[in-house]
């Protein structure tokens, strides 16, 4: 984020607030993980791939009998994904798509080949999606946005870990999105999260905090 705090301008192009070196450590991290987890608005307006970029890394991967990049997940309340977005056509990973009942029976046929499309609740429930990734052996699930699903997970007290990258410049725009949105969060000045580590990436920091069971 910014160091006002924003993920993004409110400019059509995607504003890229991180450097080569930090997208190689995202990478990584990826690698780590068994499944990415972003918005369907972030589906929309990026258009992400959310694979493993080094081939190293994803033979790493082949070699512990893993696939070589992690599960695709996104969360949609409306429904609206394009079944042409590079989400669903690059890359052999299982790709889950998770809705509301009503949402879920109306896109399963349109993503039909392309996606399991999984039936998360009337309204959606976070528990909901998180046991049924459990059930198909997702035990590290990294969550890469937007916004939207940032304030879902953090005020829902299911976060364990949040890596947090500063850019040392200010957006300034109040129509601009923001990290997170409005909401009651568990992570308040009576329960902080623990700063476990402080990373330099040339002009970028790294703050990684343990929260809730991560702490010990």
């Amino acid at each position: 984020m910014s160091a006002d705090g924003y993920i993004d301008d409110a400019s059509p192009e995607r504003l890229r607030l991180s450097s080569p070196a930090d997208f190689d450590r995202v990478d990584a991290v990826r690698a780590g993980c068994d499944a990415v987890l972003v918005g369907a608005g972030t589906v929309r307006a990026d258009d992400p791939k959310l694979l493993i970029r080094s081939a190293a890394r994803r033979e790493k991967r082949a070699a512990r009998g893993l696939p070589a990049d992690p599960a695709k997940v996104t969360l949609t309340w409306s429904g609206d994904l394009d079944p042409g977005a590079r989400f669903f056509t690059a890359g052999e990973a299982p790709k889950l798509v998770y809705a509301p009942s009503g949402t879920a029976a109306e896109l399963a046929p349109r993503l039909d080949g392309r996606a399991d499309v999984i039936d998360a609740g009337d309204p959606l429930a976070l528990p909901t999606v998180l046991g049924d990734l459990a059930a198909r052996g997702v035990r590290r699930l990294m969550v890469e946005g937007g916004g939207g699903v940032h304030t879902l997970f953090l005020t829902a007290g299911v976060v364990d870990e949040l890596q947090l990258v500063v850019a040392p410049f200010f957006i300034g725009d109040p129509s601009a999105p923001r990290f997170v949105r409005s909401g009651v969060f568990p992570q308040s000045p009576g329960r902080p999260m623990r700063l476990a580590e402080v990373t330099r990436i040339g002009d970028l920091v790294l703050l990684r905090y343990l929260i809730g069971a991560s702490r010990g």
